[in-house]
């Protein structure tokens, strides 16, 4: 039997997971995983992509899995092994763009329109001319990953940049489909929107997801992130302001989204919709991905960038949040490895590959900040050396400090499973609440599914905050300290009032 939804989820690049690089490697694995306590493991794309390394978001067969990482006979055999230790396995999955290399679909089919424009260029043809086989291959592909290999649940990649004016958009079409394909079986169909819209994410009147279970929830990542290092440009802009930040902070952990409806001022547009309505459940949180990490001019992780304490205490928040926690590959021991975007491509356009991720870079909130590395700096995504840089440094994990990170980690996702998990059904919308402490410091609480209130006391400053109001509840976690009305640097308070 499978374990429920809402335990700790670990995201997994199956090419730098492990020095092989395979899925029979990966699955040598998942007894760590299963001491970690991860009852998930999300996958990122797995779609055959050209030459030998890639992200997998580059992908040109969405029905075949990538030859590199092992036949699909061994991908089956990873998920039935994952299945065997009570673990769900999800797959990201890429229907907003083809690689630039090796699709040679559209010689055959409709599949790029010019009525929309997307970051690759031409859109996915989902509401022109011959659209109905375009909208009939997605739907397909994504109902090949779910039967033929047994996938609990799919990730979509970006779907704010799959546009459809149709009038029924592909999005509602692919959930409909899947759903119906699987009348007795959970499946948690997670999306990635940047618009922000509760409209894909709402409950029907037994509670259960009309079209999709979950958003990845890039506003918690940001305010946590801004908070630990002090970076305050590019899209960290728009939580510059130290109180804004508590608040949004407040506001994302115990609603959902940050901006909803406000005008965010990195961007000077109106971004989000209302999501206080939203069981926590709805939002996937996370302190590291591969975007957030990879789009870095160095690919470096959080542990590198900011101080001990102050991850300890980001760690502490999301771990132990209602809503749903991802660990990047590696964060659980802090790897000193780092995740550079790498994507392997001919030796004509390598040139011009690098020279267009330099472009890129110059959109990040990183280049905008003069005491950090410059674009010039940046690997060589084609480079095989970027790609084996990546590689997970297995040997670590027993040596410190990496094992005393390890041991945090597990201790916190055992209170979580204990404590957090079976609180968590029949939790409803508009049950979270916060207030701010300080300029820096946040109270949040929320409404569990059993009656019992849960709440967060927490202070994201390196200066002890004065004045906390007294704490009501069994004390469930403490990062820091806490006492007589004063809540230390970086310290992170959990308590339980049933």
């Amino acid at each position: 039997q499978v374990v429920c939804w809402p335990s700790a989820r670990r995201s997994v690049d199956i090419g730098t997971f492990t020095q092989e690089g395979t899925f029979a490697a990966a699955a040598a694995k998942l007894d760590h995983l299963v001491t970690l306590g991860v009852t998930a493991i999300q996958i990122m794309p797995l779609a055959e992509f050209y030459g030998k390394f890639n992200w997998g978001y580059d992908g040109a067969m969405w029905f075949a899995p990538s030859s590199n990482y092992g036949r699909p006979e061994d991908l089956k055999a990873l998920i039935d092994a994952a299945h065997g230790r009570s673990m769900m396995v999800f797959l990201d999955v890429v229907y907003n763009h083809f690689g630039p290399h090796g699709n040679y679909l559209p010689a055959i089919a409709p599949i790029f329109t010019k009525k929309h424009e997307s970051p690759w260029g031409e859109a996915i043809n989902f509401d022109g001319p011959g659209a109905k086989v375009v909208r009939e291959l997605v739907i397909e592909s994504a109902l090949y990953w779910t039967s033929e290999f047994n996938f609990d649940g799919l990730r979509f990649d970006s779907v704010h940049t799959m546009a459809d004016d149709s009038s029924s958009h592909i999005l509602e079409l692919l959930a409909a489909r899947i759903r119906a394909s699987r009348p007795h079986r959970h499946t948690h169909l997670i999306i990635e929107n940047s618009d922000n819209q509760e409209t894909w994410l709402r409950r029907n009147s037994g509670s259960e997801p009309v079209h999709y279970t979950a958003q990845w929830n890039d506003d918690v990542h940001h305010l946590l992130h801004a908070a630990a290092t002090g970076e305050n440009t590019g899209y960290y802009a728009d939580f510059d302001d130290f109180e804004e930040r508590s608040g949004k902070l407040g506001r994302a952990l115990a609603e959902g989204f940050a901006y909803q409806g406000e005008v965010k001022p990195h961007e000077g547009m109106k971004r989000g919709e209302p999501s206080d309505g939203l069981p926590a459940t709805s939002f996937v949180i996370y302190m590291q991905d591969h975007d957030q990490i990879g789009n870095r001019i160095k690919g470096d992780r959080i542990t590198g960038i900011a101080h001990d304490d102050a991850v300890k205490g980001l760690i502490a928040i999301y771990l132990l949040s209602p809503q749903i926690p991802m660990l990047f590959q590696g964060e659980e021991w802090a790897s000193e490895r780092p995740f550079p975007f790498f994507s392997d491509v001919p030796a004509e356009v390598r040139d011009a590959v690098r020279q267009g991720r330099q472009e890129e870079l110059k959109g990040t909130p990183e280049h905008e900040d003069p005491d950090k590395p410059n674009v010039e700096e940046a690997v060589d995504p084609t480079s095989v050396k970027t790609f084996t840089s990546a590689k997970l440094d297995w040997p670590s994990l027993s040596k410190p400090p990496h094992s005393g990170w390890l041991k945090h980690y597990r201790s916190l996702i055992d209170l979580r499973k204990m404590e957090i998990v079976p609180r968590l059904a029949g939790q409803e919308g508009f049950g979270g609440r916060y207030e701010l402490l300080g300029i820096k410091s946040v109270l949040v609480s929320w409404k569990m599914g059993d009656g019992s209130t849960l709440r967060l006391y927490a202070n994201l400053d390196e200066e002890t905050q004065d004045g906390v109001p007294a704490t009501i509840g069994r004390k469930l976690f403490l990062q820091g300290f806490a006492e007589e009305g004063r809540l230390g640097p970086w310290s992170v308070l959990w308590t339980l009032e049933v």
